[in-house]
């Protein structure tokens, strides 16, 4: 497949009208000289992926963007309806390619791909599956971007951030997954509902596994800064424990729900994939509940596991995990939280 990709070449005969197109001022670089500054590769033209590449996009992140797939039509089409929108959207350069040469000086790779489950098929059966792909993936990135950051979007998130970390040679901050990013954008969003405020004043993290066995961190949530369980309990005001453990039930549902009405998730994904290209590659050192190398954190022991904890992010990657208090029960579900992964890794023989 040829790549498709935005030029000024017109006519049969491929003429250039960058260069007569404009009369040059002494100083000024021609368009076709002109250096990007930030390129962004995304792999997989799904649902998500789209979605992803469509967000970062309309929010101006990168100004070259490098889809990758192996179903030459989807992705040629996929391609085309952005270039399509051209006229509307901030300028950036879409490519798209078979070819991972076409992702070479990624600032950020971010991997969407993954195999779909069979009917009947086990979780470990479909993850032994994505390893595989992720070794025709995850190898090729690495060779042609040896500086970039790795963002694994696929799931399961954790195992798979874990393997690309393996497979790319990369070092830890380098790589990390989408995790509970979005688990927490749930979560606060429900606990604005209960108080009648906006979301963006909720301070709220959803930590451990991207799945069943997550932590909703209920001892550090605040709302305009006022820590919300030590205000309730200072005014005496009585809550029950299920009313928090069934929105945390809600967190952990809200992906099968939206699944099981619509088909798939797209759009929250694209908004929380773009805030952590964001963070990364502006620099922004904002704090993200993403999957990291969890080992040694927070009393987690017994092997090499990814999970969410909250990070800063930064130009170069991950910059640190946050110290934030956690109870003793919150650190005990954590830890049980590494260890379901940590079970999952050692049937997977890696």
């Amino acid at each position: 497949m040829h790549k498709a990709s935005s030029s000024s070449f017109l006519g049969p005969d491929g003429l250039d009208l960058s260069n007569s197109f404009f009369t040059p001022i002494d100083g000024g670089a021609s368009a076709s000289s002109t250096k990007r500054n930030t390129k962004i590769t995304v792999v997989g033209v799904g649902n998500v992926g789209m979605a992803i590449a469509q967000t970062i996009i309309t929010q101006d992140l990168a100004d070259e963007l490098t889809l990758v797939d192996a179903n030459s039509n989807k992705l040629r089409g996929e391609v085309l309806d952005l270039q399509h929108a051209a006229a509307f959207l901030p300028r950036v350069k879409i490519n798209a390619s078979l070819d991972y040469a076409a992702t070479a000086d990624s600032d950020l790779c971010i991997v969407t791909a993954g195999a779909r489950q069979n009917p009947g098929e086990t979780r470990l059966n479909l993850l032994q599956r994505n390893v595989a792909l992720f070794k025709h993936i995850v190898p090729p990135l690495a060779k042609y971007s040896p500086d970039s950051i790795i963002l694994v979007v696929s799931n399961p998130v954790d195992v798979l951030t874990y393997i690309a970390w393996k497979l790319s040679g990369f070092p830890a901050n380098r790589v990390l997954g989408s995790g509970t990013n979005l688990d927490s954008s749930r979560f606060r969003f429900l606990i604005a509902n209960h108080l009648d405020v906006n979301a963006q004043d909720v301070q709220a993290y959803i930590v451990g596994e991207h799945g069943d066995s997550s932590v909703a961190l209920w001892s550090s949530i605040s709302v305009g800064g006022v820590p919300v369980l030590s205000f309730l309990e200072r005014q005496q005001i009585p809550y029950e424990k299920q009313t928090l453990e069934n929105i945390h039930k809600e967190v952990v549902q809200g992906a099968y729900e939206v699944i099981r009405l619509k088909g798939y998730t797209s759009w929250a994904i694209g908004y929380s994939v773009a805030s952590l290209a964001r963070s990364l590659l502006r620099n922004q050192r904002r704090i993200h509940p993403v999957s990291v190398l969890a080992k040694g954190f927070y009393g987690i022991k017994g092997g090499e596991v990814f999970l969410s904890l909250p990070a800063q992010l930064g130009r170069r990657g991950v910059l640190g995990v946050t110290n934030v208090h956690l109870t003793d029960e919150e650190a005990e579900k954590l830890r049980n939280s590494a260890k379901t992964i940590l079970d999952v890794q050692s049937q997977l023989g890696i």
